[in-house]
């Protein structure tokens, strides 16, 4: 999964599909984040700010150790496609968080490599209201999957295993 915003080169695909065809990994993420490069690339530093603040609230009621949970460079095997129940989730940006956080729930690894991005006007077609929006929605699925975990809550995202 690419997003069309021309913010992520296609050159990777080869390396995740092969991270993902050797069985090494079910899910690998172009992360803008391992590389240093996101600021230098043209990523605001707003969006920077959010998306590292996020990433360690995430991390920290996850349990995973992830660089970023907010990339729009993403890729599935077919198992973890056929696993995952992705089709009780929003229409809207938060789907890529609350899959990544229903991949993690189901115990599969995540891997990121380094992606570099380029920003510019036409590149990012989320404005601030969504952006908060969106970071509202991350921080209402980690919950969720916390209160699944604890039992406090049914879900169906984060089913009882």
């Amino acid at each position: 999964m690419v997003h069309p915003d021309y913010q992520y080169t296609p050159k990777l695909i080869p390396s995740m599909v092969s991270l993902i065809g050797s069985g090494l990994y079910h899910c690998v993420l172009g992360s803008r984040i391992l590389g240093g490069q996101a600021l230098k690339g043209g990523m605001p530093v707003v969006k920077y700010v959010a998306n590292r603040v996020l990433t360690v609230f995430e991390n920290a009621f996850l349990g995973a150790k992830l660089s970023e949970y907010h990339t729009g460079y993403r890729g599935f095997s077919r198992e973890l496609l056929e696993q995952i129940p992705y089709d009780a989730n929003s229409d809207d940006f938060v789907f890529d968080n609350q899959m990544l956080a229903e991949i993690i729930w189901a115990g599969y690894v995540v891997a990121e490599i380094t992606c570099p991005t380029k920003y510019f006007e036409e590149a990012s077609s989320i404005n601030f209201t969504r952006s908060i929006q969106y970071g509202l929605g991350c921080v209402k699925t980690t919950f969720e999957f916390v209160f699944a975990r604890m039992g406090i809550i049914d879900s169906i995202r984060f089913k009882s295993k």
